[in-house]
């Protein structure tokens, strides 16, 4: 494909001004900065659509094999200057909107983040969707266009509440409405015999309509889909009720229906929620099934082709039914043999595992299933009986359906060609404790493909100062080949160079700072080690053992306040899932220990934490390039790889971590001697908790950690209410299933390294310079050609 001609400042301004005019109704002497964004984003578009539908047209002319990504998140964040860099148009429109009197920079940050995602999952989607544009992966993306996201975090009394995101109040410049992609989904309902097949006849119907957002990749070369879809019902209205005065029922298929789209991962913890969340999973699976056989067929391939046009990849077990809908498709639909069809649908799906906790591999109640969608619960369980004859060998033959259950990582793996882990541990311990027995049966069938970060974003865009060093220093194109970062190597013995490299930092840091007296109302010094750890808030990712370790800290201060520390700014970012109470109270632990120690006149700059709402992708892109320290504590064993950990390593953060996840491979790239490590590996945590009074051992080894939970348990933090966590602390000393007192001590340990290390400059700004300098692994681009060849077996257009 040709490259795009980047237009001038006064072409790109008088594009603006045309959309102002002529999109918005405005003149711009009465524009809003919403209303000059939304000119900007129009303007941007349309140079978008040319490449996207050169791609489309150059895909179907040469009949490619597609990729089509199932995905409940898709964590996409601010659009518009993601597609100005990508377009090599930062500048120019920066420079536009200034011959225009407008603040480039307002414009940007008056972009909501699309709530279309929760965490790791979303974003790794995002950049994966990113680097398959730019690679020239022809494909698309599928997911559901929430209307409120997961949910909108603020803080009352140091608690969680959650309240609706509001993105799309307004509208949205990037997406274009396909109302002619439209497919009716049903549930529920019953299945007939007719003429000897089975015959699905649904008691509830939605209509599935599609959204499209290009998404274009780096300079603009070549450009996929992201289709969304929406829940309409089919019908409308119902006119004669409402003429009855029965206002409410008269819109209630209406509000059944959008009910589908309107939350990420509803609150599963009544039935209820259960059978939305089954319903949310199979309407994202069946549309886009629906939508890829559509295609196919109108391309003029046969059915029976379809690995050779079709590769699926299943984002975690949130779309498992692929399996059991595409069999469905082709059997009841077609009248293809059942055979044929479950080879076609293994040959086409590919599955994704992210997770080693059990409760997050999804499991269904067959009651459920099978009152949901009763023509897939037959599926099931003949795909259940189908693999058990397949493999008469069997020592333990593990089922997909056991126990009452629907066990969907049995069931994505047992419908798939491959499946992949996303760290090298993780992958090794899918084969050794998830998955052992389907391991055995399928030699070969589980692979690793570690997670990588798109480069573009997460330091091109949100580290400009350390973007400019680096192509001053080595030149251009590391954007794209990011092992090209290994060139800075020779640079680091430079003197020069490191003081270059900790001026961005402090450049960064400075900025952070401003942020959090402006937003948060805290003035922290930037001279001190910003300390991060920003995540999902679970238990086993350990913010409490951060906490923890950050109380024992202000109590060593406040007990021998004249002895020389190192100044740290704590900075905590992540929200709980609404029904996760332990994660919630960690979260208002966290606010409470806050509130004491930013008030502290004893402690003053030496410590402070800040906790700001509503942790999303635009506030990663403040805090990953200013932080000086990543915290990757999980318990070892849990972590299945992590995208934040390369973030912040790309940025010259240093890491404190477990071996966990892709922190060993981290560690492995940058250097152990750059790298602070603790804690028990993945082996060890398994033999501790056969001692069923490990917690208890682990605390009375350690004074200090018995002092920290005594203050707690006394409510030093909470005197109004000092028995509030009674429950974290029983918890820490009679079970402590993620061994966070076993790592404490060691944290500790490794954490006083830390302040070492900062206290000479040389030796830290080395360590940094030489984390950028070795990361170029973790590009999204080395995993995507991973997936390309190990995968989806398809090849770059460009």
């Amino acid at each position: 494909m040709k490259d795009i001609t980047a237009p001038t400042v006064e072409v790109l301004r008088d594009d603006i001004l045309r959309h102002l005019t002529f999109t918005m109704g405005k003149d711009a002497d009465h524009a809003s900065v919403y209303d000059w964004r939304m000119a900007l984003s129009f303007a941007l578009r349309d140079r978008i659509v040319e490449p996207w539908f050169a791609a489309t047209r150059q895909t179907w002319e040469q009949g490619r094999k597609r990729v089509y990504y199932l995905s409940m998140e898709f964590l996409i964040g601010r659009v518009l200057e993601d597609a100005a860099i990508n377009l090599g148009l930062r500048a120019t429109c920066r420079d536009a909107m200034t011959s225009l009197g407008v603040d480039f920079r307002a414009v940007v940050e008056d972009e909501p983040d699309a709530a279309l995602g929760n965490g790791g999952l979303g974003r790794l989607a995002a950049c994966y969707m990113e680097s398959m544009a730019t690679l020239g992966c022809a494909g698309y993306g599928y997911g559901i266009r929430y209307e409120h996201g997961l949910f909108r975090q603020r803080f009352e009394g140091g608690r969680q509440v959650e309240t609706p995101e509001d993105w799309l109040n307004q509208r949205h410049p990037w997406e274009f409405e396909r109302p002619e992609a439209a497919y009716e989904i049903g549930f529920k309902g019953t299945v007939e015999k007719r003429d000897g097949k089975s015959v699905w006849v649904p008691g509830e119907t939605v209509l599935a309509e599609a959204f499209d957002m290009p998404v274009i990749g780096w300079k603009g070369k070549w450009a996929n889909t992201l289709r969304l879809w929406s829940a309409k019902p089919t019908t409308l209205f119902d006119l004669a009720r409402f003429n009855h005065g029965d206002y409410a029922a008269a819109a209630e298929p209406e509000a059944l229906a959008r009910t589908l789209s309107r939350v990420l991962y509803p609150d599963d913890t009544t039935y209820q929620g259960k059978e939305l969340r089954l319903k949310q999973e199979y309407f994202l699976t069946a549309a886009a099934l629906h939508d890829i056989i559509r295609r196919h067929v109108s391309g003029g391939y046969a059915l029976k082709d379809l690995p050779d046009h079709v590769a699926i990849q299943m984002n975690d077990t949130h779309p498992a039914i692929a399996g059991p809908e595409l069999v469905r498709i082709l059997v009841d639909l077609n009248g293809m043999s059942f055979d044929e069809a479950i080879e076609i649908t293994v040959k086409c799906l590919g599955y994704t595992n992210h997770t080693l906790l059990p409760e997050a591999l999804e499991r269904w109640a067959t009651y459920l299933m099978g009152s949901v969608l009763p023509r897939h619960m037959q599926i099931i369980e003949q795909i259940d009986a189908w693999h058990l004859k397949m493999n008469p060998t069997r020592p333990h033959y593990v089922g997909v359906v056991k126990h009452h259950e629907v066990r969907m990582g049995e069931l994505a793996f047992v419908t798939a060609h491959k499946v992949n882990g996303v760290s090298a541990l993780h992958s090794a311990l899918i084969k050794q404790n998830l998955f052992p027995e389907l391991n055995k049966l399928h030699p070969g069938r589980i692979i690793n493909q570690t997670n990588g970060v798109t480069p573009r974003r997460w330091l091109r865009m949100a580290n400009p100062a350390l973007s400019k060093l680096i192509t001053e220093t080595i030149g251009g194109g590391w954007e794209s080949d990011l092992d090209r970062l290994r060139a800075l190597e020779p640079h680091v013995e430079d003197p020069g160079f490191r003081t270059d490299f900790a001026a961005a930092k402090r450049q960064n840091k400075d900025a952070l700072a401003a942020w959090i007296l402006q937003t948060q109302g805290i003035k922290v010094d930037p001279a001190a080690i910003f300390d991060v750890q920003v995540k999902r808030i679970h238990e086993y990712k350990r913010q409490l053992l951060n906490i923890l370790q950050t109380i024992a800290e202000w109590h060593e201060m406040r007990s021998n306040p004249q002895a020389d520390y190192q100044p740290r700014v704590k900075i905590f970012g992540g929200k709980a899932a609404p029904g996760y109470q332990t994660a919630k109270e960690i979260i208002r632990l966290i606010n409470d220990v806050a509130k004491v120690v930013n008030a502290d006149p004893l402690i003053g700059d030496r410590l402070k934490i800040v906790y700001p709402e509503n942790y999303n992708v635009s506030m990663a892109e403040r805090l990953i390039p200013a932080a000086d320290l990543s915290e990757q504590i999980s318990t070892a064993g849990k972590e299945a790889s992590g995208t934040g950990n390369m973030k912040f390593a790309l940025n010259g953060a240093l890491t404190i971590g477990t071996l966990d996840g892709a922190n060993v491979e981290i560690r492995e790239e940058v250097g152990a001697e750059n790298f602070f490590l603790f804690g028990l590996t993945a082996s060890e945590v398994m033999a501790r908790r056969q001692d069923p009074e490990h917690a208890r051992h682990a605390i009375l080894a350690s004074q200090t950690l018995q002092d920290v939970l005594q203050m707690i348990a006394e409510g030093r933090f909470n005197p109004e209410e000092p028995e509030r966590y009674h429950g974290l602390v029983h918890n820490m000393w009679h079970s402590d299933y993620f061994l966070v007192a076993s790592d404490f001590e060691a944290y500790r340990s490794a954490q006083a390294q830390v302040d070492q290390a900062f206290a000479d400059p040389d030796r830290w700004w080395r360590m940094a310079a030489l984390n950028t300098a070795r990361m170029g692994f973790f590009s999204s681009d080395r995993a995507i050609r991973g997936y390309m060849a190990d995968i989806w077996e398809t090849e770059s257009a460009l």
